[in-house]
């Protein structure tokens, strides 16, 4: 027998959005193969009739669903999709313990999970089951896609490639066996200093107070996790951030290995001056190299763009919801 955790959700509207009149929003839980019971916000458009089109949403990778995905969600339930944004496994109102930890392996099973749920829906399509993953988790949909035959189409924007970052360090600047042997030495000492202290060591989220001559990019996270803008109490990224040792199995799991046999539908969306657009062209570029199934991908780079103006569209809507309200029209037929 599968069996949930008792989860305490919150019941009232929290989110860093307006609630829409358009849609009904409802809190549901399921679980994954590992026995995690996952917390989602479902958005199901008012007064629809036969059985929706459905989309799973997550991300970015140490946000909440009361972010950016819920916004993505809300916005395209309002459009005619049925739609969940989810908080993965050890985070946000999900179970699974230790907290704040995050596995290439499992956040992907986080994702089938959510089309488990959706395909076993008495309201939705299963064969009309799309995913969108935002910043860390469209590298996730990505290699989700790669796995699961149900989905039809899937969504990567402003994405990263968390265990290319992980290991290569941001722009690929610790890109030598030199460099990840530091920091596997430094991740190996730390669990030791875990185990010591009875607690993990928690490595802090978006910077506070924001320094001066903060990079770019910091500033563009500071400007919507440390804000009223994005800011969340629930929010690793908002807060004390993931375990130090969090991430350290990203160093040698690379998620994108099988991107090119991807048979159905995949839109790439990244910003012209996001410091991440890189990370969105070259997963592109793989998975069409030596693909059969090129016809129905596709690379789109928004101009102007920032990597946080695709979390909740900047000061100028810069998300593309018409493209993707006919992306996924077109292929969840």
């Amino acid at each position: 027998m599968i069996k949930k955790e008792e989860l305490n959700l919150v019941t009232e509207w929290d989110k860093t959005f307006p609630k829409s009149e358009k849609v009904e929003h409802s809190k549901v839980t399921f679980v994954n193969r590992y026995g995690i019971t996952l917390a989602a916000d479902m958005y199901v458009p008012k007064n629809g009739t036969g059985k929706f089109p459905a989309i799973a949403v997550s991300g970015p990778f140490g946000a909440v669903k009361e972010q950016c995905s819920g916004l993505y969600a809300q916005t395209m339930a309002e459009r005619g999709f049925l739609t969940v944004a989810f908080d993965p496994s050890f985070t946000g109102e999900s179970g699974g313990v230790p907290r704040y930890m995050a596995s290439p392996d499992i956040n992907t099973e986080d994702f089938m999970a959510a089309v488990d749920f959706l395909s076993l829906n008495d309201k939705v399509d299963p064969d009309r089951i799309g995913i969108i993953g935002i910043c860390g988790w469209g590298g996730m949909a990505l290699n989700t896609a790669a796995l699961d035959t149900r989905i039809k189409a899937t969504v990567a924007s402003t994405m990263y490639d968390m265990t290319r970052v992980n290991a290569n360090g941001y722009f690929d600047s610790e890109d030598s066996e030199e460099a990840r042997f530091e920091k596997k030495k430094a991740m190996c000492a730390q669990r030791l200093e875990d185990l010591k202290n009875g607690e993990y060591k928690l490595g802090g989220g978006v910077v506070e107070p924001l320094p001066e001559d903060a990079p770019f990019f910091v500033k563009d996270y500071y400007d919507y996790y440390k804000t009223d803008r994005g800011y969340h109490p629930r929010s690793l990224n908002s807060n004390g951030g993931w375990n130090v040792i969090g991430c350290e199995s990203f160093m040698n799991q690379p998620i994108l290995k099988y991107s090119n046999e991807i048979r159905n539908a995949v839109l790439i969306i990244h910003g012209e001056k996001a410091h991440s657009c890189y990370f969105g062209k070259d997963a592109y570029a793989n998975m069409v190299k030596d693909s059969k199934y090129t016809e129905n991908k596709e690379l789109m780079i928004i101009p102007e763009a920032t990597h946080t103006d695709l979390y909740d569209g900047g000061d100028k809507d810069y998300i593309p919801f018409d493209k993707l309200e006919n992306f996924f029209d077109e292929y969840l037929k």
